[in-house]
């Protein structure tokens, strides 16, 4: 993990709706921490600082610090809800984790070497499945995403998530229920035009 997010937040003593509903008033973010065998903590968060934080894509997958009265903990993000007519953040949960401590959190995919791939030179396009998954690890390994690699990828060929390298002791979640959950992630597809389609189009009246 490259980078360090920092959230500052102020404690909140009262919870509610109505306590919820005043903080946003005041451009702020309602939140509360919890776990790690503490009592749920109410926080207030800056929108902006939120808003900032939370346009890094890394952000969803990290261990974060949130500080709260000058007291950092560690944590993930468990949960944004959002306004969805309007940019703004309603509320959020924070998780507290230890960095030993074993986590199942989703983490983005990033697609790599499309266009220098077998099918990509052939004019193919990936068409992606998936663009995140769920693994399991010990939270100082929680990486920021993972590469899914398309160099060798022709058209008509599809990568699964059991093709997917995973650095040590990472595991995806939903592989150990079984070969039937090795879920595609993403094909090749041509983007050609097919001969007869050209030709219909050729033969066709104006």
């Amino acid at each position: 993990m490259s980078d360090v997010f920092e959230f500052v937040a102020e404690n909140r003593g009262q919870s509610g709706k109505g306590a919820a509903k005043r903080v946003r008033r005041q451009g702020k973010v309602p939140a509360i921490i919890y776990g790690g065998h503490r009592e749920p903590q109410m926080l207030t968060l800056s929108h902006n600082d939120v808003i900032k934080h939370l346009d890094h894509e890394a952000v969803y997958s990290h261990v974060l610090d949130v500080s709260v009265n000058g007291t950092t903990e560690k944590a993930i993000l468990k949960n944004i809800q959002r306004n969805p007519q309007k940019l703004q953040v309603m509320h959020i949960d924070f998780q507290r984790v230890t960095l030993s401590e074993v986590l199942k959190v989703h983490v983005p995919l990033h697609f790599i070497n499309e266009a220098i791939s077998i099918g990509g030179k052939k004019g193919g396009i990936a068409a992606h499945s998936l663009v995140d998954v769920e693994v399991s690890c010990v939270a100082a390994a929680l990486p920021e995403y993972l590469e899914v690699d398309l160099a060798s990828l022709d058209i008509g060929d599809s990568l699964h998530l059991s093709d997917i390298v995973l650095p040590p002791g990472l595991e995806i979640v939903v592989l150990a229920q079984g070969p039937e959950h090795d879920l595609p992630v993403v094909s090749m597809m041509s983007s050609k035009v097919s001969k007869d389609d050209e030709t219909s189009e050729e033969a066709a009246p104006e």
